[in-house]
């Protein structure tokens, strides 16, 4: 599979992930506060991921190296940002139902180009906002799938998680780009942030953890190790192999597998508009997609080939992007010629 392949199909995996997250959120919180709900889940993820840095050092490829400044330096941030981020959802969700709050959040894929101007010359194309626009119309048509209503507190709270995440997103982009930083360290670091930013708000909560039954446990690993750990790591593995729009808009599927798990788990009904707006979601991300990669190529383009615009300029070679057509093999000069000799008049005796 190609690496942009693959990156496609790791985000949308955590697009599944989160999808699923919110149903689980929401049964976790009414057996729990919604602090001692976020502190149990990131303490759960800060054991998993430092015993995940312990058998990676005790490996056969393994070092003792531990975190390096880098990885610190962003984790901290970012711990904070994805703090914010869950602190808000949460909430959100516990005011709100499953689906809204699964397609409310799918408005980061419009929020984040806004916010992201790197790897852009003079920012997006306006058609992209046109694909960004049928992907806020397929919210619109999944919403009504299952009612319009008016906008409650949860809706709001779930507004401004979009805004959050979205600069979440950005943020990441820009603090691991051209970075030596390992993923699973970055994701230690800001599960160690989170559990530290909960643990002093949710004290009084944590008695509260050995009484719960094993559902509520159950949707507590689930969010911990997968809907933490895993899409964590997932994530920011994709965004050090791609911009943060396209992340963005390939996690913008995240409302479509919100309804399949609501449809299979939860009972709710499938109806016309809500096929109608899952489809427009698939569709729109993706012509979002091929239009956000087109414009960086042409950006990649114009920066290493600044003539590369005028009518009668050589297309660039598609497989080396610094090598014309007119040399396809080595893109240094031709060797000057051999100058020819000047005859001379034969020497007399």
């Amino acid at each position: 599979m190609p690496d942009a392949r693959r990156t496609d199909a790791v985000l949308l995996l955590v697009a599944l992930v989160w999808g699923s997250s919110y149903l689980s959120a929401q049964t976790a919180a009414a057996a729990l506060p919604v602090l001692g709900v976020l502190f149990a889940r990131y303490a759960l993820s800060a054991l998993a991921c430092l015993g995940l840095v312990a058998a990676a050092r005790r490996g056969p490829h393994g070092r003792t190296r531990g975190w390096t400044r880098e990885e610190i330096r962003a984790g901290v941030p970012l711990g904070v940002t994805q703090a914010a981020v869950l602190l808000i959802e949460t909430y959100g969700v516990a005011h709100t139902s499953a689906a809204n709050a699964g397609l409310i959040i799918s408005l980061t894929i419009v929020l984040t180009p806004l916010l992201d101007r790197s790897g852009h010359r003079g920012g997006l194309p306006p058609v992209f906002f046109v694909a960004a626009g049928v992907c806020v119309l397929a919210v619109g048509l999944l919403m009504a799938g299952n009612g319009f209503h008016a906008l409650r507190l949860g809706d709001l709270l779930m507004l401004g998680a979009a805004v959050v995440r979205a600069a979440h997103v950005v943020l990441v982009g820009r603090l691991t780009a051209g970075r030596t930083i390992r993923p699973l360290q970055l994701t230690a670091v800001q599960t160690l942030v989170g559990s530290a930013l909960f643990l002093a708000p949710a004290a009084r909560d944590v008695p509260d953890l050995a009484h719960v039954g094993l559902a509520a446990w159950a949707q507590l690993l689930y969010l911990a190790l997968f809907c933490s750990v895993f899409a964590f790591l997932a994530q920011t593995w994709a965004v050090q192999r791609t911009s943060a729009s396209r992340a963005s808009l390939l996690l913008g599927t995240e409302p479509i597998w919100a309804a399949a798990v609501g449809i299979g788990l939860a009972g709710e009904h499938f109806t016309v508009l809500t096929g109608l707006g899952a489809a427009l979601m698939v569709a729109g991300t993706y012509w979002g997609q091929a239009i956000e990669r087109a414009h960086r190529t042409t950006d990649f383009t114009t920066a290493t080939h600044p003539d590369a615009r005028r009518p009668d300029a050589k297309p660039p070679n598609p497989t080396h992007p610094n090598v014309t057509e007119e040399d396809p093999a080595c893109p240094t000069a031709p060797p000057p010629p051999t100058p020819t000799p000047t005859p001379t008049k034969p020497t007399t005796v």
